[in-house]
């Protein structure tokens, strides 16, 4: 054979040898340009829309019908209101040459402190470079800083608490039964601690309850304030037996309190978060779960300096608003709204009836909780066989939908005739609680445009800071305050049980 025909053979040969042991390790070579298994390997295009899908809620209802207007420099926002004449009830009737009765005007200064409020996110230089032809990740990271701030901004309006201290939390009172639980035998203590609004939002079974914060910010400055708990009770103790006892526990309600958390143990000093109940009692059945454990928690942490005032927190205050608690009922289940059996539910009729003998006025809106929007709704379809109710069927086919909602509620206590006011879910209301709120004050130049509003010195502004890395830092704030002329005119009903 020629010599250079037997060369070219055996390079051939090896090539051959070489492609086939490629193959064998790697068998998306031996499919040549078939496609690709996954769809980051071989030659494959990557099929991603732009831009990002912003996937997240941002439920501000409050924030979003609450009026906002501009201050006016100084510290705070400052009012003074006439709230009462002729409060001693002077008789109108005058004698014959004679002049009348004098009558007593009563007065009262309100005020409403600043607070700033705002977020702060930064991009680096990498995470821009890498979304070039993807997408914007500065103006990303600023639009969700300013979405997080009214997120936040909604839940300080609901329930900020600037002003309200809990106080120390009532000691339980414990009983037990030797059956329906998994409790050994043993002396166990228990302690409660009370929570606001914004100590129940952050606080879980497995990550346990805020006490003091020490929150470090982004230029290494520490804010100090209260996570939102009670001073925890005093701890009380309950004898069990057998293997199988339940423990019952209930406190007197705190107001100003919209959770409770519960720690158990059988060793005094070491108790441990085992649940957190939106009514002021809890069943304690097997051994705590969590890991917190009462000692971390001391003195009271349910004030936030850095905040303003809510409406729950004005609600829960001395300012003449209406507020009601249920009463504790049987342990672990309390009390639930009661149908009056006429097609109405009776605590917010006497909430409503309150709000007219008093102050002459209606609620505009009702918020709840989904929690009592389902059980409103089946309170007062199930009322009973009289219940003053109407349905309209579509007799077309397929026009029957299951399911009922109670979406206005009728109010009996108006000089206009039955008033109908809207129920509407609140995505920040804990359940257990109900919210009456007022946009409008029947009474004739009564200097009031806006019974809430929110008084901000300077609304909301973005600072994109110096650099001092390769990164891109970004704040949104706000300076503000909410301004309720009238607290009279919202209202409170808390408590309240599932059922």
């Amino acid at each position: 054979m020629d010599p250079t025909i037997a060369a070219i053979a055996a390079q051939k040969a090896v090539r051959d040898a070489m492609i086939a042991t490629q193959k064998s390790a790697n068998p998306e070579l031996a499919k040549a340009f078939s496609q690709a298994s996954s769809a980051v390997s071989g030659i494959t295009a990557y099929d991603l829309e732009a831009p990002a899908k912003l996937l997240y809620p941002v439920l501000t209802p409050l924030r979003n019908e609450t009026p906002r207007v501009s201050g006016k420099g100084g510290i705070q926002a400052n009012w003074r209101a006439i709230t009462g004449v002729n409060t001693s009830g002077v008789a109108l009737g005058v004698g014959g040459g004679n002049r009348g009765g004098v009558i007593s005007t009563s007065t009262q200064d309100y005020t409403a402190a600043y607070r700033t409020i705002g977020l702060e996110d930064y991009a680096t230089f990498e995470a821009d470079f890498a979304a070039e032809g993807f997408d914007d990740i500065k103006a990303l990271t600023v639009e969700g800083l300013l979405r997080s701030v009214m997120i936040g901004e909604e839940k300080m309006i609901l329930g900020g608490n600037n002003s309200l201290a809990l106080g120390v939390t009532p000691t339980p009172a414990l009983a037990t039964s030797t059956t329906g639980g998994t409790l050994a035998a043993g002396t166990w203590s228990v302690v409660c601690v009370a929570l606001t609004l914004d100590g129940f939002s952050t606080a879980s079974v497995s990550g346990g309850v805020l006490g003091a914060v020490a929150r470090t910010n982004a230029d290494g400055s520490v804010d100090n304030y209260g996570g939102g708990s009670a001073q925890k009770s005093t701890n009380a103790t309950q004898v069990t037996t057998g293997a199988t006892s339940t423990i019952s526990a209930t406190v007197a309600s705190v107001k100003g309190a919209f959770a409770y958390a519960w720690f158990w143990s059988t060793t005094v000093g070491s108790e441990v978060l085992g649940a957190i109940s939106t009514i002021n009692s809890v069943v304690i059945s097997a051994a705590a779960t969590g890991t917190q454990l009462s000692s971390a928690l001391s003195g009271d942490n349910s004030r936030n300096p850095l905040a303003f005032d809510g409406l729950l927190s004005m609600c829960s205050q001395s300012l003449n608003s209406y507020f009601a608690s249920q009463a504790t009922g049987t342990a672990g289940i309390g009390t639930p709204l009661t149908s009056d059996s006429a097609g109405g539910i009776v605590e917010i009729d006497v909430a409503l009836k309150s709000f007219w003998d008093n102050y002459r006025l209606t609620p505009d809106t009702i918020w709840v909780n989904s929690q009592e929007a389902l059980n409103i709704s089946k309170k007062i379809v199930a009322g009973s066989s009289t219940a003053a109710q109407r349905f309209v069927f579509n007799s077309e086919q397929g026009m029957v939908a299951g399911g009922i909602m109670v979406r206005s509620y009728l109010n009996r206590f108006s000089m206009d005739g039955a008033a109908e006011i809207p129920v509407r879910i609140h995505p920040n209301i804990p359940p257990g609680t109900i919210l009456f709120t007022t946009k409008r004050l029947p009474y004739p130049l009564s200097n009031v445009a806006n019974v809430l509003q929110v008084r901000a010195r300077r609304d909301y502004y973005q600072i994109e800071w110096p650099m001092r890395s390769r990164k891109y830092e970004y704040g949104v704030y706000s300076d503000q305050v909410l301004q309720n002329y009238f607290p009279p005119a919202f209202g409170v009903i808390t408590n309240i049980a599932n059922g």
